[in-house]
């Protein structure tokens, strides 16, 4: 549990070594050109002309915006709330779901994978749960927050 960033980095200050990049490993490294717009992707359009536009946005800039997804924005900022409420809780209510172990479905981790043998970490802690279909997984999902169900 204390390998969690969100438990040890608020009282930090200064970052471990072992969450440091060798300049050669760091992301950003390479050249982007500047564009006025991001490639956007519409998920209304057919099927054939989304994938395309998804392969095409891919190899020419690396990522892209999607459109008409279907998830409206009081689902995105309720999700976001919910996500940081989950972190922000005291680390003996986060810890009934810290694991390491591969085969665990609902769990928290940092990092990687495999946070042992790892010798850079990502500045990261990850709660990770199946989704689909609902009904067989939800109730393996964090009971804290209450409204995170």
């Amino acid at each position: 549990m204390a390998n969690l960033v969100s438990t040890w980095s608020k009282t930090t200050q200064t970052l471990p070594e072992n969450y440091i990049f060798p300049p050669d490993q760091r992301p950003g490294s390479f050249e982007i050109p500047l564009c006025q717009n991001i490639p956007v992707i519409d998920l209304s359009a057919s099927h054939s002309k989304t994938v395309q536009e998804i392969l095409h946005a891919c190899q020419e800039f690396g990522f892209f915006q999607v459109i008409n997804h279907g998830v409206s924005k009081d689902i995105i900022d309720d999700t976001i709330e919910v996500v940081k409420e989950f972190f922000n809780m005291p680390d003996e209510e986060k810890e009934i779901y810290y694991s390491i172990d591969p085969i665990k479905r609902c769990k928290v981790y940092t990092s990687g994978y495999d946070y042992a043998n790892e010798d850079i970490h990502f500045w990261r802690d990850n709660l990770r749960h199946p989704c689909h279909p609902l009904e067989e997984w939800v109730h393996l999902w964090p009971e804290k927050p209450t409204n995170y169900r």
